[in-house]
């Protein structure tokens, strides 16, 4: 009698603990909490970001070509210049040694060629006679052309050495100011194999570029024409506007890293910018005004299968809703470009997405949309059903407990079970 007590006792435990289970487990559930946005109305745009090194639009390296001593400068960093302005003299005492010996050799060569000259003439009356031989006369032509030459190569190198003593006298191609100045009086330059350079000029301060170096995976964006703001660490609360001017072919590969240049105009009228300055580039790709705009995380959200709303013939209007979608970009493009592509697609803009709506019964339906351009935050609504103001899922705020009820321990009896955010 006593075990069978035992025994009704332990099954009516067993029955007991097993209830509670399914009934904590299944009946206690938490309804999921959203994180709710709203579809609004603004501008977007996409732009490249890249950093560069300001420069003057023109600028010359004033070397020499010859060797020597810098005897005086003209010119000092900022100085003003004008075009064949003399800015710096090499010593030309040397140079001019060279000029007198060489205008020495022409001299001896015309006498020597005068001499030839004459005994030519000489071999050549005897010749008419027949008092000179042929071998005589043939000698005597050699020797005339020969010292005629040796006379124009003489000619030849006091041309060069009359050359050389003017390079002494260094004067500034362009029209500019000297930004930089890499000798002094005294120095010697030599110029066996390069020019040195004594001077940079900058041609004309008011108008600067900027070299920006732009990755090769947005290069493709960028195109001549755009619009560029950039800022420099001088003026870090004062924006500058240019124009991209141009797009060099050349990559530059830095760590592994393929960048190419653009070139950027910049008006400079109050010379606030200076050559060297690093600027902080942003190159305007595309820009929408006024359109219907919804955060870009919001695309992609997914909602748990079980909190879709499953209405009768759902998937077959969805699919209905996507061709009539379809058809009418179709039509739209023909209109437009007479069966190419739309004018208004472009970059950023991809294949349908969709939207999710919380119903009066907390289920979640979908709205089909065209997104187009995205500026990292925000996507820009094209085509679909939805309007300014209206609220859309972007994600989950609160799931159900994540628990598990035991037999001897129930989940959160009253609501105070653990929950997972």
């Amino acid at each position: 009698m006593k075990n069978r007590f035992v025994l009704i006792l332990i099954l009516s435990i067993i029955v007991i603990a097993a209830g509670g289970f399914f009934y904590f487990s299944n009946g206690s559930t938490a309804d999921v909490m959203y994180r709710m946005d709203k579809v609004t109305r603004g501008d977007l745009q996409v732009v490249v970001t890249a950093t560069g090194t300001l420069s003057a639009d023109t600028t010359v390296q004033v070397g020499t070509q010859v060797s020597g001593t810098i005897q005086r400068l003209y010119v000092d960093f900022n100085s003003k210049v004008k075009k064949g302005q003399i800015v710096a003299l090499i010593d030309p005492t040397f140079l001019e040694s060279s000029v007198k010996d060489a205008q020495a050799n022409l001299q001896r060569a015309k006498a020597q060629a005068n001499e030839s000259k004459r005994a030519f003439d000489r071999s050549k009356t005897l010749m008419s006679k027949a008092l000179a031989s042929q071998a005589d006369y043939d000698a005597a032509i050699t020797t005339y052309e020969g010292n005629a030459a040796a006379q124009k190569q003489a000619e030849s190198q006091l041309d060069r050495a009359i050359i050389n003593l003017k390079y002494a006298t260094i004067r500034t191609p362009i029209d500019g100011v000297v930004i930089s100045r890499a000798v002094d009086v005294g120095q010697t330059v030599a110029a066996s194999f390069s020019a040195p350079t004594i001077f940079t000029i900058a041609n004309d301060l008011t108008k600067m570029q900027v070299q920006a170096n732009v990755d090769e995976a947005d290069i493709g964006k960028v195109q001549l024409g755009q619009e560029v703001k950039f800022t420099v660490d001088a003026y870090a609360d004062q924006p500058f506007q240019g124009v991209v001017s141009q797009i060099r072919l050349a990559p530059v590969t830095v760590q592994n890293v393929v960048n190419y240049t653009v070139i950027i105009g910049v008006p400079n009228p109050d010379l606030k910018l200076m050559p060297g300055m690093t600027a902080t580039v942003t190159i305007l790709v595309t820009k929408r005004e006024n359109v219907l705009k919804v955060p870009t995380v919001a695309l992609r959200f997914q909602p748990p299968a079980e909190q879709i709303e499953v209405r009768k013939d759902s998937s077959s209007q969805q699919d209905d809703s996507a061709r009539a979608e379809r058809r009418k970009q179709f039509t739209q493009r023909m209109q437009e470009g007479g069966g190419g592509q739309s004018s208004r697609q472009g970059v950023g803009e991809r294949a349908m997405a969709r939207l999710w709506v919380q119903g009066k019964n907390k289920k979640l339906t979908s709205i089909p949309i065209r997104p187009g351009i995205v500026d990292g935050t925000f996507t820009e609504i094209l085509h679909g059903q939805v309007q300014e103001g209206q609220e859309i899922v972007v994600g989950v705020l609160t799931q159900k407990p994540t628990t598990t009820a035991t037999p001897l321990s129930p989940a959160g009896g009253g609501g105070g079970g653990r929950q997972r955010f």
